[in-house]
């Protein structure tokens, strides 16, 4: 496709994402300010005597009402969108299925998240805020290692990738770097999207390769092999040990922050910490500090793939690294050349013009 036809495409998927934070915002401005939040906090005190059935009760009934205020962008968003520009493979039934094993998923973690999260708000309400840190922490590192076994299965087929001359140069790859990796998987991507992806998954002995069906077909084993080289210099730099290091650090800054802001509202309300009217601003307040440090993970996302692609660059062929980057591109349908602002606040990833202009300039 043309890149007129990538730059709209991708201007409409930014335009829908900006909404959906609007949404995100104005929900819980709206719960607060309306008094609906502490009307259905009311009904939760007497549904149930209990603090984790009336928590439930209150946290099952916010989560109904902004599911259904973002299933009209979600269907536009993920099936119509997709669908208007050729890049979905999916029939209406199975976005549905997919839509609810996501929901069910994130209901499983959701509800393990958020109830470990009430009991420390509950027990500790001058220290929740250090104990939540922690808790995610662990979480976020176990979920690393049953991602590849437990939770990409649900979604995906995975299967030992059938051509052995690919998975050997991988494995090769891999060894030079001293990569322990339990296997090189291929994936039905293509049941989904006309997209292409490939990933180096896991933590520890969980730790695989895995490529779409969709990459497989699209680019060749040089091609591929290079965009695996990619991965392994995120590991050579040590990239998720630092991104791990960072995002800690920017989750405990806001967590403690929240903490502040959240103490002013209680004291000046009257509420408990736990208290569920007071919820909903906590839930403000997480959303808002998203919004103003996912800049600045941004910047050093596209810090850590730079260093990524120099390191591709020079343990491959550096033209078969610009060829797969060209070819994932138009797959994607990825704008080449996005607004410079655009770019700075929104893309976790340089543009693809930017990249290439760095790769050209690494020295082999």
């Amino acid at each position: 496709m043309t890149q007129s036809t990538a730059k709209k495409y991708q201007k409409i998927k930014l335009y829908i994402s900006l909404l959906g934070l609007l949404i995100d915002v104005l929900f819980w401005i709206i719960l607060i300010t309306s008094g609906w939040a502490s009307s259905l906090a009311a009904t939760s005190r007497r549904f149930s005597s209990h603090f984790l059935i009336q928590f439930y009760f209150f946290v099952i009934g916010l989560g109904v009402i902004n599911l259904f205020i973002h299933l009209p962008l979600s269907f536009y968003s993920g099936y119509l969108v997709e669908h208007r520009f050729a890049l979905s493979n999916q029939t209406f039934w199975r976005w549905v299925i997919e839509q609810l094993k996501g929901l069910l998923l994130g209901l499983i973690l959701g509800g393990i998240t958020l109830t470990i999260f009430y009991l420390i708000l509950w027990r500790y309400p001058h220290f929740w805020w250090l104990l939540a840190w922690a808790f995610m922490l662990f979480f976020s590192v176990v979920l690393g290692q049953l991602a590849p076994l437990v939770i990409f299965p649900l979604f995906y087929k995975f299967k030992p990738l059938e051509n052995e001359d690919l998975k050997q140069r991988i494995q090769k790859l891999a060894e030079n770097w001293k990569i322990k990796i339990s296997g090189v998987f291929q994936f039905d991507l293509s049941k989904n999207t006309r997209k292409a992806n490939a990933a180096l998954t896991g933590l520890g002995k969980t730790r695989r390769v895995v490529l779409g069906d969709t990459l497989l077909t699209l680019c060749s084993p040089s091609e591929i092999e290079t965009v695996f080289a990619h991965e392994i210099g995120h590991h050579v730099q040590r990239h998720m040990l630092k991104g791990i290091l960072f995002s800690s650090l920017i989750s405990l800054i806001g967590l403690w922050i929240s903490f502040q802001i959240y103490q002013t509202i209680l004291v000046r309300q009257g509420y408990a910490a736990h208290q569920l009217d007071a919820l909903p601003y906590l839930g403000l307040i997480f959303v808002a500090y998203g919004l103003f440090t996912t800049p600045l993970t941004n910047y050093i996302s596209r810090h850590f793939e730079y260093q990524a692609d120099r390191f591709a660059a020079q343990s491959t062929h550096r033209q078969d690294f610009i060829n797969a980057l060209q070819k994932l591109a138009e797959s994607n349908l990825a704008d080449k050349t996005p607004h410079p602002i655009v770019e700075f606040l929104f893309y976790s990833h340089p543009s693809i013009n930017h990249r290439i202009e760095k790769i050209k300039g690494t020295k082999i």
